[in-house]
């Protein structure tokens, strides 16, 4: 064997020794692989694609034309009330400023709408400004008094082309108390006020404050006695007064409010409260011909019956096809009481058309109104020849 022959085998010898040694290395490691994830099930292998559903780093493609997502951003307060110049406050629900002080209100938005109280509407006096600006609206108002307490509002305007409107759901709202110290209630030019108890409706007695320090009682005038606020019956709030939740009628007659701050005590404008019946629904008549078909010369009677609530006026009207030509409407009416448990009333209207004719012919039709609303119901008459009796 020759030296070049033995070189060439051992060399062959040698990288078949380092293949298996390899061979071998790569067995234990997966060998040793397998093992790992059995102990750790839940843990995935890694991969170098970005996942679905996840950033793309800033070194792929994806990462480069990906949107920023922006944090949610915090509600804030529309309104600001400005102290001095470039002093401001975020307003709570209340604030309260001496009268003859200046007001100043700040709202964020373009365009922006007021609201102010129902006394400064019609402003004559020019104490009243507002300016919108680039980015917000400024309200203010000079010469305060304590007419002016009451709420002031911002409405942020939604535009379309020339079309706006107000954004009720992001309104910003403020109650401002003009504190006087001479009026504790905020003037009115009526010595009295009438108010309805309505039975389906809280009735609400304002008895305005210019204050919020102020002690308010509710009072009536005859007999001379405080009316208990249990907070379930009636209810105070200072931004609105009284509320009396169920009116009932022992809560009719003259009433007025209290106000005490100190040493000063005074009284408001009397409340007239009448007591009315408001009836749950609008009534429901039933109408009925005492024939479908009536003959030329016969007699013609339409009745409609309402089934009302205990004290509930109902009223009835009738339109027929008479009323073209002039026929005059007569109808006999009826209220009787009906018996029972829950008790009510029955209003019962009968239509009467005498001698009918072709012009009688047509609908005819109920409505029954009361304070709830008014219902209609009809119905259709046909007028047919008088058949003449066969001659003997």
């Amino acid at each position: 064997m020759t030296s070049g022959t033995l070189f060439g085998s051992k060399r062959r010898l040698v990288l078949g020794t380092l293949l298996i040694c390899l061979i071998i290395s790569e067995l234990v490691y997966c060998h040793k692989d397998a093992n790992e994830r059995k102990k750790s099930p839940g843990r995935k292998a890694k991969s170098s694609k970005p996942k679905l559903g996840k950033a793309a780093t800033k070194d792929t493609p994806a990462g480069k034309n990906k949107a920023k997502v922006k944090a949610p951003v915090q509600a804030q307060t529309l309104l600001t009330q400005v102290i001095n110049k470039g002093k401001f406050t975020k307003v709570g629900e209340t604030i309260s400023i001496q009268a003859g002080d200046t007001l100043e209100l700040r709202c964020r938005g373009k365009p922006v709408q007021w609201g102010v109280p129902p006394y400064l509407e019609d402003d004559d006096e020019g104490r009243l400004r507002i300016v919108q600006n680039e980015r917000y609206g400024v309200l203010t108002l000079v010469n305060t008094t304590g007419a002016d307490t009451g709420e002031y509002t911002c409405y942020p305007m939604f535009c379309e082309d020339t079309d706006c409107r107000k954004n009720h759901d992001k309104a910003g709202k403020v109650f401002v108390f003009f504190m006087d110290p001479q009026e504790l209630f905020v003037p009115s030019s009526d010595y009295y006020e009438v108010i309805q108890l309505r039975t389906n409706w809280p009735t609400r007695l304002p008895c305005q404050v210019t204050s919020p320090e102020a002690n308010v009682t509710l009072h009536r005038e005859y007999p001379p006695v405080e009316v208990p606020v249990d907070g379930t019956e009636i209810s105070f709030n200072i931004k609105k007064g009284f509320t009396i939740h169920r009116p009932r009628p022992h809560h009719a007659g003259a009433l007025y409010c209290v106000a005490s701050l100190g040493r000063l005590r005074q009284s408001s404008t009397k409340y007239m409260l009448i007591y009315v019946n408001y009836p749950m629904a609008p009534p429901a008549p039933v109408i009925q011909a005492n024939a479908s078909s009536v003959a030329t010369g016969d007699n013609l009677r339409v009745s409609c019956t309402v089934m009302g609530e205990r004290d509930v006026v109902v009223d009835v009207t009738w339109e027929y096809p008479g009323q073209e030509i002039g026929r005059p409407q007569y109808t006999q009416e009826s209220i009787s009481p009906v018996s029972g448990v829950s008790g009510g009333l029955l209003t019962q209207s009968i239509l009467l058309v005498d001698e009918v004719r072709d012009v009688d012919q047509g609908t005819y039709t109920c409505t029954a109104e009361n304070l709830q609303g008014s219902k209609s119901v009809s119905t259709t008459v046909n007028v047919i020849p008088k058949v003449k009796p066969p001659k003997p």
